[in-house]
């Protein structure tokens, strides 16, 4: 059965095309520096968002019209494998990102769960041996039960603490079967709503433990993925114990985490820390823990998770200035974490964000390569620390200065000069390069 009979494969067809259903940037043969632009972006289509979202609301109802809604439980979960591998061919992505609850439903023990996750892997696994695309990461849903009020590997309940063990047990055995090149975590409920009745120390120690055992347990089965955590402040939780990329390198530099893990950057979530997206991909570039990226973005005037299609291409250049400073993302990628608006519930609407998106990031790599080739940041930044080159600056750096030397170096000093940061120049040039990034 065809789920999008009225699509044909998306081809690239260049800026001047009138076809919505065509890439306008994204040429995935086309060769920036040293690699193609589908290496270089590695894209990733998001399972739960595109499948299994139905487009509820706190004040709505469903709304997505999917040729798979009349169907339900394991024909429903059937009907979406289905077309899932129908949508990543037309789209000509090369991977995709799952939750276990996002392709088959709970039971009613785990022991059926797994049943149900067994009978769908399978089918999952028929359609990969002959199809071009694979998965990027897999996860655990450790959030939506009731059972997880309290949270999962930081839950109060020691029941909670061994259920959310033995979901992403199994969560890794599916990882290796499917050869998976990453494994997400991400602590939807590992935090808490008041600190009046947490002990936050004993559920940070718990996390911890919980970490090692799966980095255990990955080598005990010989999974050779890389494992990824996810940072986002708040929601649903108040307070998340994963907040951004910073609290996250403590976290695991303080349990001794650090040479396992990397971190799942999400631009949403960035916003929602109080940050830039490229403020948490620098951070976590300069620590050597850039993974891998869920690509969408927010709404500055809303203070809530929006997941939209990223279309701001000031972000996702200097998104891409940050991956390409990177070296690339290694075996992450730009997973669409982005859901279509809730107006936009035709099935077409799927392909036509995604284009979106795609081009978008097309365009934030050829000027971010551009900027990184002509050097423009570079120079400036390298004369803007200058001082450090020569002279005290210098002893600076390598040691050789205390507060005595220090002192002596400024007590008679009549005046200090500082230079212009020249920021808004630096915004000027970027705006340069992006308008005539693709200019005849």
């Amino acid at each position: 059965m065809a789920y999008f009979e009225n699509v044909s494969k998306i081809q690239y067809e260049g800026a001047d095309s009138k076809n919505p259903l065509s890439f306008k940037f994204y040429n995935p043969e086309e060769k920036i520096g040293d690699r193609k632009m589908k290496d270089w972006l590695r894209f990733s289509v998001a399972y739960w968002h595109t499948f299994t979202y139905d487009g509820t609301d706190p004040f709505g109802h469903g709304n997505m019209i999917r040729p798979w809604n009349h169907l339900k439980g394991m024909d429903l979960a059937k009907a979406r494998v289905e077309a899932a591998f129908e949508f990543f061919e037309k789209l000509n992505v090369s991977y995709f990102c799952f939750h276990d609850v996002d392709i088959a439903p709970e039971g009613d023990t785990l022991r059926e769960t797994n049943k149900n996750l067994d009978e769908i892997v399978d089918m999952i696994e028929e359609y990969m041996k002959t199809s071009h695309v694979k998965l990027l990461w897999n996860t655990a849903n450790m959030f939506s039960h009731p059972r997880f009020v309290h949270g999962a590997a930081t839950s109060c309940n020691a029941d909670v603490f061994a259920y959310a063990a033995a979901k992403v047990k199994k969560g890794l055995e599916i990882a290796k079967r499917l050869n998976a090149e990453n494994y997400v975590f991400w602590g939807g409920r590992e935090g808490y709503e008041s600190i009046l009745n947490t002990d936050v120390g004993f559920e940070l120690d718990n996390l911890a433990r919980f970490f090692h055992m799966a980095v255990d347990y990955a080598k005990e089965i010989g999974f050779e993925g890389q494992f990824l955590i996810e940072p986002k402040p708040k929601e649903p939780t108040k307070h998340q114990y994963d907040f951004d990329v910073a609290t996250g390198l403590a976290f695991l530099q303080k349990y001794g985490l650090q040479d396992y893990f990397k971190f799942n950057i999400e631009a949403n979530h960035a916003t929602l820390a109080g940050h830039t997206f490229e403020h948490e991909l620098r951070i976590a570039r300069i620590n050597g823990k850039l993974g891998s990226v869920d690509a969408n973005q927010g709404d500055l005037l809303l203070g809530w998770d929006t997941d939209e299609f990223p279309t701001d291409l000031y972000a996702t250049t200097l998104a891409m200035y940050e991956i390409v400073k990177n070296g690339g993302l290694g075996k992450g990628g730009l997973n669409f974490d982005a859901k279509v608006r809730r107006g936009s519930f035709e099935p077409e609407d799927l392909f036509l964000a995604h284009i979106s998106g795609m081009d978008s990031f097309a365009v934030g790599l050829k000027v971010a390569h551009k900027l990184i080739e002509d050097q423009v940041l570079d120079k400036f930044i390298e004369q803007r620390y200058s001082s450090y080159k020569e002279g005290i600056g210098r002893d600076i750096v390598e040691g050789k200065a205390d507060f005595h030397t220090l002192e002596n170096h400024v007590l008679d000093m009549k005046e200090i000069k500082n230079e212009s940061g020249k920021v808004e120049e630096l915004r000027s040039l970027i705006n340069q390069y992006l308008l005539t990034a693709f200019a005849k």
